[in-house]
């Protein structure tokens, strides 16, 4: 159930899978007591086969007593189920049954039982994985089917005006502002929250579109090269909006090159009457802005603060599609949370609470920790440290340690990757734990009536640690 889960937490990509034990934690999966033990064992089963029997048992009693606990108290990871992980359940318990059966069936006696019901364990990861890609053809036969079906209901909207929103970063926010600015005078449908791939924005067509839209606004998200051009040849946008890059998934890009040229998919793929939007605080974007040859605009250059061009070029769109000055501002007056992705809330003894737990790449690291500093009081940021960076993950981190360094009074870093940088730029600031209750008492410890913390990401990348440490923080 593990292992499916985590397949799943990473949308089946064998790139981004592999590139979690990278970890730390991705690496204590493997390297930790427990296997390293079993992993010793094995010397011992030819000269102590009783002892080996012996040790086996007892760490099959402690394992499943862990097991027990965890789900009374509902702490075992599993996958959210779909048809997918159904069948990838009932596959892994077919190859998991058949195996323990011929390994009972063919063991000459109880020790060498446990011996090939050990390995067997050792390698479940594995054969757990096995599974996942050799039904992956079946997964991508039913993929292409939704695409097909998608793109068929997508050439019946011959005036439908698709806007597609790509970057490293700032997509989400761009597509809640043009949304909220757009409703006011045309029907529209956007992409809802993770709905940036494939089969997302494919689902989103089949399910919401409707004759009585006249714009949809898709949110473009990828891991690879393509990636981008696949989904413009499902939504056909006219016109194109690219946020920022920056060195975001590099992991799964392989390099900085590949993640421009990704993201530029938008644009070369619009029709020649089409119309790209870049934003002007982002030297790549401004790069890829010189070059375009079709109608073009460069928006953001007026934003006082990171993240302000997001609105700006919500605004910068609307003005192309004949909205007035006049309706963007009643639009804009409108908007409630000026910084989507974002929630600011009271916490227990007067604390405020700024959740920024949705996602997180450098450059809205950076962005939310410059809204923190506009706050009074003392100043905390909670994160875990960020992943996908690849080759660049050393000097991002030394740079969110300055700007850490520069904002904060207290930096409590959730997992140890790049610790060592974060702290090499904020100095004897940074604290690193993870246990929710011991970040808890820490704050309760060392905050008072009026300060301020920064949730950043999910604590040690677990969305169960993160509610439980933001239900502990509230009122």
């Amino acid at each position: 159930m593990f292992w499916i889960y985590l397949w799943q937490l990473k949308e089946y990509h064998i790139g981004r899978f592999i590139d979690h034990f990278r970890t730390e934690k991705g690496r204590s999966l493997f390297l930790n007591f427990s296997n390293v033990l079993k992993i010793i064992l094995f010397i011992y089963f030819f000269a102590l086969p009783l002892l080996f029997f012996f040790v086996v048992f007892l760490i099959y009693i402690a394992e499943s007593a862990k097991t027990a606990w965890d789900l009374f108290k509902k702490r075992i990871k599993k996958p959210v189920l779909t048809k997918k992980t159904v069948l990838l359940i009932f596959s892994g318990l077919f190859v998991e049954i058949s195996s323990l059966l011929l390994i009972y069936l063919n063991a000459k006696d109880v020790y060498w039982f446990a011996f090939w019901l050990l390995v067997f364990d050792v390698l479940c990861p594995f054969m757990v994985s096995l599974v996942v890609l050799l039904l992956q053809p079946f997964a991508v036969f039913g993929r292409n089917r939704i695409i097909r079906k998608a793109r068929l209901k997508r050439e019946g909207f011959k005036n439908l005006l698709v806007i597609g929103i790509t970057g490293s970063y700032g997509k989400t926010s761009t597509k809640e502002f043009l949304y909220s600015i757009l409703s006011s005078k045309f029907k529209v449908l956007k992409t809802e929250a993770h709905q940036n791939s494939e089969v997302g924005i494919s689902q989103c067509i089949l399910d919401n579109l409707k004759l009585e839209h006249e714009i949809f606004i898709v949110e473009m998200g990828a891991y690879n090269r393509g990636g981008i051009k696949l989904l413009c040849s499902i939504a056909k946008p006219k016109i194109g909006v690219l946020t920022g890059i920056n060195e975001q998934h590099m992991a799964t890009f392989g390099s900085q090159e590949n993640i421009i040229n990704g993201k530029y998919e938008l644009v070369e793929s619009l029709p020649a009457d089409g119309v790209a939007f870049f934003n002007a605080k982002n030297k790549y974007c401004v790069e890829l802005y010189n070059k375009t040859q079709i109608k073009k605009f460069l928006y953001g250059e007026a934003a006082k603060f990171m993240g302000e061009e997001d609105i700006l070029g919500a605004v910068a769109v609307a003005k192309e599609l004949g909205m007035s000055e006049e309706e963007i501002s009643h639009a804009r007056d409108k908007i409630e949370n000026k910084f989507p992705g974002i929630q600011v809330k009271k916490g227990i003894n007067g604390l405020n609470i700024i959740d920024a737990t949705y996602s997180a790449n450098p450059d809205g690291v950076i962005s939310n920790l410059e809204y923190l500093k506009s706050f009074s009081g003392r100043k905390v940021i909670i994160m875990p440290c960020l992943i996908e960076l690849g080759k660049s993950s050393k000097d991002i981190h030394k740079r969110i340690g300055v700007k850490i360094g520069e904002v904060c009074d207290l930096a409590i870093i959730t997992t140890k990757d790049r610790l060592k940088e974060i702290k090499e730029g904020a100095g004897s600031r940074v604290l690193f734990m993870e246990n929710p209750k011991e970040i808890f008492e820490k704050i309760k410890s060392f905050c008072k009536e009026g300060d301020v913390i920064l949730l950043e990401s999910r604590v040690r990348n677990s969305l169960e640690s993160t509610q439980r440490l933001i239900k502990m923080l509230e009122k």
